[in-house]
């Protein structure tokens, strides 16, 4: 197990260098000069130079790169050219907003996906099992920002039970959250009905019905259980993309979360949060998968790590 955390660790550290890399490059390769963006369009060529400069951008690239690592090692991801405040301080505002709607998409989610995956796999080729996989289909193809704009059409200005926009507690993250959780749902009952409907044709569970086994204990205890991993993968998966911010969601629904900040930090050329946005997005992502890993180990013995 030590050796497999090792690696694991090893791994992880080397895709956070190279996720590091890719961005730092690619916002460098980006057109325009952030510069120019501060001070508009009637700067000097000598105030851009001194303002160049001052945050560091006429230095050769890589240097910048070895400079912004060293800082990011130590927790500085450098400070905003907007707002003057440091990008962990950003984060810091931001990201409890982002945890709430990624905590409560991903248990609406799954809760529903599940549900309607062991339906659409105990009742296969039935009616239940298309219009289950139908509605699957649908959560999955329509697009995000189709089914918010229904959601507020529906609850919010004709019923008047959600508010339409803004943070205002958790009543203000409902309508996002399903927003989120239907597209989830989609894809978990997918995978749910796939990996159960393997498990039924499996011996122990024929020999588990000649047994008398009732069918909530067969169902549940018997093939859900021993279907379960692949769908905590991609709820794994799916758990971290939502963590990393729902850019579409936040922006419509107006939810000052990490989605909406990267969204404002693009359109302003703010390079340094950005870039420190797009490095804890990556850094998330592969410490959620990582912790679904280790997860394996606990809802199935069999598995061991080596």
């Amino acid at each position: 197990m030590s050796s497999y955390l090792l690696k694991r660790i090893t791994t992880m550290l080397i895709t956070i260098i190279g996720v590091s890399i890719l961005v730092f490059m690619i916002i460098h390769l980006i057109p325009g000069n952030p510069v120019n963006h501060i001070l508009g369009d009637y700067a000097t060529e000598e105030s851009i130079r001194e303002l160049e400069s001052r945050l560091g951008l006429d230095r050769p690239i890589t240097v910048q790169y070895l400079s912004y690592m060293a800082n990011a090692i130590q927790g500085n991801l450098g400070t905003s050219f907007i707002t003057g405040y440091t990008v962990v301080e950003e984060i810091m505002n931001r990201i409890p907003i982002t945890a709430q709607l990624a905590f409560y998409s991903i248990i609406f989610g799954s809760f529903l996906g599940i549900s309607i995956g062991v339906l659409a796999a105990v009742k296969k080729n039935t009616i239940y099992d298309q219009l289950a996989m139908t509605l699957a289909l649908i959560g999955i193809s329509a697009p995000g920002f189709w089914i918010a704009l229904f959601l507020i059409l529906l609850f919010s200005y004709q019923l008047s039970i959600f508010p339409i926009s803004g943070y205002s507690g958790f009543y203000s993250l409902i309508l996002p959250s399903i927003t989120l959780g239907l597209g989830t749902a989609g894809s978990i009952a997918r995978m749910t009905r796939s990996s159960m409907l393997d498990v039924i044709k499996q011996d122990y569970i024929r020999t588990a019905r000649a047994k008398g086994a009732g069918a909530y204990r067969l169902i549940f205890q018997h093939c859900l259980q021993n279907a379960v991993i692949p769908v905590i993968t991609l709820i794994g998966m799916q758990f971290g993309y939502l963590m990393a911010g729902a850019v579409v969601t936040e922006t419509v629904f107006a939810l000052p979360g990490l989605g909406s900040l990267i969204v404002s930090a693009i359109s302003t050329r703010d390079i340094p949060t950005v870039q420190g946005l797009l490095l804890f997005m990556g850094s998330i992502i592969i410490l959620v998968n990582f912790a679904v890993d280790l997860l394996y180990t606990k809802l199935d013995p069999r598995i061991q790590y080596e």
